[in-house]
């Protein structure tokens, strides 16, 4: 006989609860400023930051582990569901009942301060969460200082994003500009060199200095870069392409100019 463990707090609910329409809200990425995350391994990403979970869905029989206390025990509300709710509500082919809405932190341009090692990402018209989320793990993992969104259409509060960041969306500053006029007059002000990346674009990338606070722009994977951005004035980069193919995903090609800014910057 299987033995659950017992969370004394947890009220059990079912489909018609105002918790869970507001989860199924939030998985469907209707809720922005709230997330949906879901698993064992997210779970435990989660714990390594201080972003608040407003509600916990647990379901004992999907086998879940010991952190279901660590969760039940920070979350503001914990709630048991059933098989067949679980069922409903993951976005898993084979879910462990761990499932929580969590808030995602809020960023103010007026609060960052930048040095010559600075190093931003500014993402136009990305179209996809998955591509969202990765962009936001490479600006983590080049140690850039924010992600910068323009002309958006995938919202950081889609689960995928969660998935795609390796939990990153929840350490990586990440600001939206409605405008893009004002995304490239911020960067100016803060003394940023902006380079546009357009496959057309005669200069290599590795032909600058990225001597000071550097910024680049990647466009949508459908249309590339809105002709707003070209209007701005900046210098466009491009990476060589050696094969067939003309242009690399959005994610790749930030990968690799962050990184070579950041070689630049440190001296590697």
């Amino acid at each position: 006989m299987t033995v659950h463990p017992a969370i004394p707090q947890a009220r059990s609910i079912g489909a018609q609860h105002p918790r869970v329409r507001d989860l199924l809200t939030v998985r469907k990425d209707g809720a922005p400023g709230r997330i949906m995350i879901e698993g064992n391994w997210e779970h435990d990403r989660l714990f390594a930051t201080e972003a608040p979970i407003e509600a916990f869905f647990w379901c004992p029989e999907a086998g879940t582990t010991a952190a279901v206390h660590r969760i039940a025990d920070r979350a503001a509300e914990v709630y048991r569901i059933s098989e067949k709710l679980l069922t409903r509500l993951s976005r898993k082919t084979r879910s462990d009942g761990l499932i929580s809405i969590v808030r995602l932190p809020v960023w103010r341009p007026c609060t960052f301060r930048f040095t010559n090692s600075s190093l931003v990402l500014v993402a136009d018209g990305v179209e996809y969460a998955g591509n969202l989320g990765t962009l936001v793990r490479t600006v983590d993992a080049a140690d850039a200082d924010c992600l910068v969104l323009t002309s958006r259409r995938a919202r950081p509060s889609h689960p995928a994003v969660y998935s795609a960041s390796r939990g990153t969306i929840l350490t990586t500053p990440v600001l939206e500009f409605d405008d893009i006029a004002e995304a490239a007059e911020w960067l100016r002000v803060h003394g940023f060199r902006i380079h546009l990346a357009d496959p057309s674009a005669s200069g290599s990338y590795r032909d600058r200095a990225y001597d000071g606070p550097t910024a680049f722009v990647v466009g949508s994977e459908g249309s590339g870069l809105s002709k707003d951005w070209h209007e701005q004035g900046c210098e466009t980069v491009s990476i060589p392409m050696l094969g067939q193919a003309d242009s690399l995903n959005v994610a790749l090609s930030a990968g690799i100019l962050l990184f070579e800014a950041r070689a630049r910057k440190e001296g590697w």
